[in-house]
């Protein structure tokens, strides 16, 4: 009987745990997509392109494909623009509304969707719709980032436009405000890359560490650096350290590569602490030092000088004899 009884009880439980899990509420549904994808159009190789590529000479007119894919059962109405693009630290693409105004006009505001900029696609369709990019013909030549831009009740997907004007190119960047920043195994180095050419950068990263007390710590790795550097961008990057030394002056140096022959380099310097010494500053440490060579150079001042060496016993304690004259006749008469 014992036994039947507890095998009841253990049904009971599990029957009142079956019916809590039942009438627990459902997890929220995840939240709707947009319902919609923007992407380019497959070529005549009907390759997936992860972006646009255009290239032209000043003056021409390029034309591309753009895709919209309706995955409801419902139609959607899509807005389409050109816009300004540029990356962020991360790589994202990130877009800005394209301008007309002479100085600070981009690409963004070379392309045209025609009477095309507000497209109706039905449902479960996959619309395809054609745009124009004018290069002018004062057009610098390089790289021109922008991106083409379908939107819909506030959501919005860009799609990259890289597009490259014909003539010459440069490859060109260099590197700025290099810091030590935070301590132990929070340090990193941060810095700042700017591209002074004209052709989008794929960086390299290298970074050399020198320290004045200790042996030269461990560096961060070479690599390359997950971060497209387009034309003019400016982007501040840091490199995590956690091989900085817990206390030492360390100096460290980035290098930066990119293919066509750019290359830049940098430094700076700073006095690493350890936390549990918040007083002690570089100031306080060069102090430290200044005042320790002081300290010997008094020590070392108020020696006695050491006396002249006594004089043996003995005859030769005078110093050499002089010894006497010696006459020698000379043959004359007496």
């Amino acid at each position: 009987m014992p036994v039947l009884h507890t095998l009841r009880r253990a049904g009971a439980v599990l029957l009142l745990a079956a019916a809590a899990l039942y009438a627990a509420p459902a997890p929220p549904a995840a939240a709707d997509e947009p319902g919609w994808t923007a992407e380019p159009a497959a070529g005549t190789a009907a390759a997936v392109r992860p972006y646009f590529y255009l290239a032209g000479a000043p003056g021409t007119v390029l034309e591309d494909r753009l895709a919209l894919v309706n995955t409801t059962d419902r139609e959607r109405i899509l807005t389409l623009r050109g816009a300004d693009a540029h990356n962020t630290a991360d790589g994202a693409l990130a877009v800005r509304p394209a301008t007309a105004a002479p100085a600070t006009r981009g690409a963004g505001s070379w392309i045209s969707f025609g009477t095309a900029t507000t497209v109706t696609v039905p449902p479960r369709t996959r619309a395809v719709v054609p745009f124009t990019l004018t290069v002018p013909p004062a057009s610098a030549p390089g790289d021109h980032p922008a991106a083409v831009v379908a939107t819909e009740a506030g959501h919005e997907a860009a799609v990259r436009v890289h597009l490259r004007v014909g003539g010459p190119t440069l490859a060109a960047l260099t590197v700025e405000d290099v810091a030590v920043r935070g301590r132990g195994r929070s340090a990193a180095i941060a810095y700042t890359l700017v591209n002074r050419g004209n052709v989008a950068l794929a960086p390299e990263l290298r970074i050399r560490t020198d320290a004045l007390i200790g042996d030269p710590p461990a560096a961060p790795r070479a690599r390359t650096l997950p971060v497209e550097l387009l034309p003019g961008q400016r982007v501040e990057l840091t490199e995590p350290w956690p091989g900085a030394p817990a206390l030492d002056r360390v100096r460290v140096t980035v290098t930066v590569t990119a293919p066509g022959g750019a290359r830049g380099e940098a430094g700076g310097s700073r006095w690493l602490v350890p936390g549990g010494l918040p007083g002690w500053t570089g100031a306080g440490l060069l102090g430290l030092g200044a005042t320790t060579a002081a300290a010997l150079h008094l020590v070392r001042g108020r020696r006695p000088e050491p006396g002249p060496a006594p004089a043996p016993d003995g005859p030769s304690a005078a110093g050499p004899t002089t010894p006497a004259p010696h006459h020698e006749p000379t043959g004359a008469a007496r």
